[in-house]
């Protein structure tokens, strides 16, 4: 009895080791599991922060577009209008399988004199018409009278010229939605405060290269050109506002013109 006694005490050690060992593996997988779930989650809030280019400079695979205006040309994204192809009217290139919400958008533009353009964000296609959308829209145009203005294209038009801080308000219902528009603007919107046009406009380079930034989160749109605020639209219009859509941008009809875009960095707040 007693040397049986001695021979379990050996296997009860032995038991004991192997679930000692097991114990400390378990543990290890969890810590393993932890920090692994814990490094995924600060990668993707890393990712967040991080602004990614939209636009490879490459190739338009991923836009919906009409390639007899639009192209890619030494790493730039083009839209021409040549007098043999004039415009009937505004046709976008669309960016595929994106949706803008909350967003903070950087990109390069360069204009000819004559040119007009715009970057459409929250916006919707139109299916009757191809490569047409209706929503907010940063102007664009090579004489800066329309620069970094919000006009929202097929819709309630102007919202807040270049220069000025506007909240926007719903329609009077006792008319009807074309009547709440006067002099290709929107006449529920009260203007909070404005700057001279002049006073903008000498931030902005002529034939050059110029840098567009939208800061757009909730109600309030902040378009920017190189580091200027150029308008700055709150929109408590609850039955007509957007809080999420598409993005593209825009030749417009008119005179020939040329619009090159660059560097289209993206990043989600």
């Amino acid at each position: 009895m007693h040397g049986n006694r001695k021979i379990l005490g050996k296997a009860s050690t032995t038991a004991r080791v192997r679930f000692d060992a097991l114990s400390f593996l378990f543990m290890l997988l969890i810590v393993a599991i932890y920090f692994s779930c814990r490094s995924s989650k600060d990668i993707t809030s890393k990712a967040k922060k991080k602004y990614y280019l939209i636009f490879d400079g490459k190739t338009l695979d991923d836009w919906d577009y009409d390639p007899e205006y639009w192209r890619v040309e030494n790493g730039n994204l083009v839209g021409e209008v040549t007098p043999a192809n004039l415009l009937k009217r505004n046709s976008f290139i669309i960016k595929k399988d994106l949706v803008t919400k909350d967003f903070d958008l950087k990109v390069e533009y360069r204009v000819s004199a004559k040119g007009n353009s715009g970057i459409n964000y929250r916006s919707e296609t139109i299916d009757s018409l191809p490569y047409a959308m209706r929503g907010y829209q940063s102007d664009i145009d090579g004489e800066n009278l329309y620069a970094g203005q919000n006009y929202e294209e097929r819709g309630r038009t102007t919202l807040a010229y270049h220069g000025q801080k506007v909240i926007v308000n719903p329609a009077d219902d006792s008319l009807s939605f074309r009547n709440n528009i006067k002099n290709n603007a929107w006449l529920n919107r009260i203007v909070v405060s404005s700057s001279p046009p002049d006073s903008l406009n000498k931030f902005i380079k002529n034939g050059d290269w110029n840098e567009c930034r939208l800061i757009v989160k909730g109600t309030r749109m902040l378009h920017y050109i190189n580091g200027i605020l150029m308008s700055d639209v709150t929109d408590n219009d609850t039955k007509n506002r957007k809080l999420s859509g598409r993005l593209g941008v825009q030749v417009h009809v008119g005179p020939p013109m040329k619009i090159e875009y660059r560097n289209f960095r993206l990043k989600a707040l």
